[in-house]
């Protein structure tokens, strides 16, 4: 059963580990970013700050994710 609780958990680290840096890499920053390449014209759509803060949001949240389930692997994998 243990087992089975490490494998599910390292799969959600690295699920959102991939997330994380995705949504980093979309964020616009100063020279636009990733986010200008892929997704210029639907960001325009969406109204740009809204797009911006749901990226910040989403990136945040998969950042907890990763924080706890790295915290939970080292729990897991210590005794």
């Amino acid at each position: 059963m243990r087992s089975a609780i490490t494998i599910v958990t390292i799969v959600v680290n690295v699920i959102s580990m991939i997330g994380m840096i995705v949504g980093v890499l979309l964020h616009s920053g100063r020279g636009g970013g990733l986010s200008d390449m892929f997704g210029g014209g639907g960001a325009a759509a969406l109204g740009s700050a809204a797009a911006e803060r749901n990226l910040n949001r989403i990136t945040t949240v998969l950042a907890l994710v990763w924080m706890f389930t790295v915290a939970a692997l080292g729990i897991l994998l210590a005794s």
